[in-house]
């Protein structure tokens, strides 16, 4: 069956490891409905009429609602509403009604899908949903909805399962499920923009529901080739922010040709047997001479001098320049400070090597735009620097020798910039850049347009 897109595997693993845990630094995700659907335009197959059932019907109804008005203006034809509707299955009940594309309810447990043999959604109301919203709040449910609808609106495409086993090259399954993010994302932008009936999602609780497209990504090392590689952390939140700040045109003019995936299978069998990631002291030795010589040939080629940026160890958080967070970049002298010993290996164990290496590259890209004659305080220096710390990555990924990135690491520097402001703080500590979704953008222009885009010129 095509365009399952929650793994049960994934749901699982929420379950195992304490569904009610919360994100590190944040509050639970503000609810999201302004107003209950009273006379909804879906019908729930299977519904127990309870609150979670109800949640996703006002969700799918303003989802339903945006299509009826984009679709026309995006592919010159009406919306067809789903001719198979809408199911929730209660996969606890043994007796429960199996959906279309299953042979029985257990078939739907952890999952969401859509199903194009019978132009049909169904989810999973007992293990799913709940988890969902438990975990990453009411947004999370309404984005998993909403990319399920994705698959829909391909359906009417053409980009059938029958295209997609005869042109395999052309519809590869990361680039489906990548389109499908990026009309979730067009859906989400239109919410927050105030032009959705019933439901209401604030930056917080978008914040926190990208966390969840962060767990639905493949197990790190898995090849984009794979036939069922919906993707990289990375590459779902960029998806999603292009349908979110593009719009639907662009969604559906993604292809092959256009989209960079930054998905890579294990090519070492040491990365596969350390997850990717380097211990933290190694980390250290090498990410900080890299940074160096590539900001320094950055700054020649604007024909400026770079004196050469030591970087030092500090047994707590460094305080030379406001709260900058556990890396500090100090003017004074030209240092940028590392805490060894408390926060940052913390970080480093928890989010891995590069959600460190992160960090500090934009502390390096502060030190850049110091020798540059540009300001170090204030939003635009805090953007600049998220921007160039992007361009870094770019670079590093582009390489085929030295120090390089493994799998994953740049699923660490969206978790990073997601869940903490650090990355994002200025010379002083302040204007930070807010929200978590506003940093990886600004992260990701970096990383695909190279620091040009930084505003350098």
């Amino acid at each position: 069956m095509r365009h399952w897109s929650i793994a049960l595997m994934v749901v699982t693993a929420l379950l195992a490891t304490g569904c009610t845990a919360g994100i590190p630094g944040r509050p639970r995700a503000a609810r999201v409905v302004k107003q209950q659907s009273t006379n909804p335009t879906i019908q729930v197959r299977g519904t127990d009429n309870g609150r979670i059932d109800k949640l996703a019907a006002t969700a799918l109804t303003d989802i339903e609602a945006f299509w009826t008005d984009s679709f026309q203006s995006t592919f010159g034809k009406p919306w067809k509403k789903l001719t198979g509707g809408y199911y929730s299955v209660d996969t606890a009940d043994s007796t429960a009604k199996p959906p279309p594309c299953t042979q029985k309810a257990a078939d739907v447990e952890g999952n969401a899908f859509y199903c194009p043999s019978a132009d049909a959604i169904a989810w999973d109301r007992a293990s799913l949903l709940p988890v969902l919203e438990d975990r990453f709040g009411e947004a999370a449910v309404v984005v998993v909805l909403a990319h399920e609808m994705g698959h829909a609106v391909q359906n009417r495409m053409g980009i059938t399962p029958e295209a997609e086993r005869r042109e395999p090259d052309k519809y590869p399954t990361i680039l489906t499920e990548a389109q499908a993010d990026c009309f979730a994302g067009s859906f989400i932008r239109s919410v927050t923009d105030g032009k959705a009936e019933h439901l209401d999602i604030g930056t917080d609780a978008l914040d926190k529901a990208l966390g969840a497209l962060i767990t639905f990504r493949d197990p790190v090392g898995t090849s984009p080739e794979d036939e069922q590689a919906h993707g990289s952390a990375f590459d779902r939140v960029a998806a999603f922010q292009d349908g979110y700040e593009q719009g639907t045109r662009f969604c559906a003019a993604m292809s092959v040709q256009n989209r960079t995936f930054t998905q890579r299978a294990f090519t070492s069998t040491r990365d596969r047997a350390n997850g990717g990631n380097l211990p933290f002291s190694e980390m250290l030795e090498s990410v900080t001479p890299d940074l160096d010589g590539y900001f320094k040939t950055l700054a020649t080629s604007q024909n400026k001098t770079w004196p050469t940026v030591r970087a030092e160890a500090a047994e707590s958080e460094p305080s030379c320049s406001g709260d900058q967070g556990p890396v500090a970049y100090c003017p004074s002298d030209k240092t940028v400070k590392i805490d060894t010993k408390d926060e940052l290996p913390a970080l480093h164990k928890e989010l891995g090597d590069y959600a460190t290496g992160t960090l500090i590259a934009t502390r390096y890209a502060l030190a850049e735009l110091a020798v540059l004659g540009k300001p170090t305080e204030g939003e635009d220096a805090s953007k600049a620097a998220l921007c160039l710390a992007g361009a870094y990555t770019g670079a590093v990924f582009q390489r085929q020798d030295g120090f390089g990135l493994s799998p994953g690491d740049f699923d660490e520097a969206v978790t990073v910039l997601l869940r903490f402001d650090y990355a994002a703080r200025d010379a002083t500590g302040g204007d930070a850049v807010d929200p978590g979704f506003e940093r990886v953008a600004r992260f990701r222009e970096g990383v695909f347009e190279g620091p040009k885009k930084c505003g350098l010129n």
